[in-house]
């Protein structure tokens, strides 16, 4: 008997997430859903064998597991994304919680055709009532938070914690930045791009998944590399003044040392 192609597929990125993506997991086959999916975990060079749950997990045929060496953020959703069956991508942190239906409820715009690329609010583990809805860049080039809004309305950046886009337009603006280093402004940077190639990205904000903020990164972090990430961004996208911008965002670094 042919088995039907999912509709979704799902893409956590992991690296030293301890307890994370197992209760990530839990949280995601506990919830209803009429669309059928399926889950790719990108093990980016754990070495706190994260993972390694999945060897007996229960739910492991729902699961394709990918290990990697540490090649980053945003190639490590581009190699999800490669070996993704979905015709619609939900690229996720390995670090949420989510409620029942709400795949299909943020999957029913891009079909109807309101949207190009969509994001839930997404709210602290820790602190539910503290929501984001979409994020934008401040004058100076910051990013915030946006305000909840009444219905879907337009965000300038979808969160990389949580973001739905259709496999074709993925594919158009080339997926994530593929030169970037270990982490940094990968959903910034995918945004502008969908912007730029004339598709519009917004929140639905009746749409919540709980997401864990942390204080600090559990694998090692060089700021050169967010840096790099951030100049690289601004010189394939921005104007001079723009440029410029970026530059006083760097903190304790040479602009012209990050910028090589």
């Amino acid at each position: 008997m042919k088995t039907s192609m999912p509709t979704v597929s799902i893409i956590f990125p992991a690296k030293n997430e301890g307890e994370n993506v197992r209760n990530t997991l839990d949280s995601l086959f506990s919830c209803h859903s009429n669309e059928k999916y399926d889950v790719i975990i990108v093990d980016d060079g754990s070495s706190d064998g994260c993972c390694d749950f999945l060897t007996h997990y229960s739910k492991r045929h729902k699961v394709k597991w990918i290990r990697t060496k540490g090649i980053g953020a945003a190639n490590a959703r581009n190699l999800g994304a490669k070996h993704a069956k979905g015709q619609y991508f939900v690229f996720c942190d390995a670090h949420l919680f989510f409620k029942n239906m709400w795949i299909d409820k943020l999957i029913a715009p891009l079909k109807a055709g309101k949207t190009d690329a969509i994001c839930p609010a997404i709210a602290d583990s820790n602190n539910p009532v503290s929501i984001g809805y979409g994020q934008t860049l401040k004058p100076n080039l910051i990013v915030a938070w946006n305000k909840k809004s009444l219905s879907m309305s337009d965000t300038a950046v979808l969160p990389g914690g949580c973001l739905m886009i259709p496999k074709k337009v993925f594919h158009s603006i080339g997926g994530f930045e593929t030169g970037f280093k270990t982490w940094g402004y990968e959903d910034i940077e995918l945004s502008i791009k969908l912007w730029l190639f004339g598709y519009r990205c917004s929140v639905l904000p009746n749409v919540k998944v709980l997401h864990l903020f942390r204080k600090s990164h559990p694998y090692p972090l060089s700021n050169d590399h967010i840096y790099y990430n951030l100049m690289r961004m601004a010189y394939s996208h921005f104007n001079q003044n723009r440029i410029n911008k970026c530059k006083k965002l760097i903190k304790d670094e040479d602009p012209l040392k990050v910028e090589k």
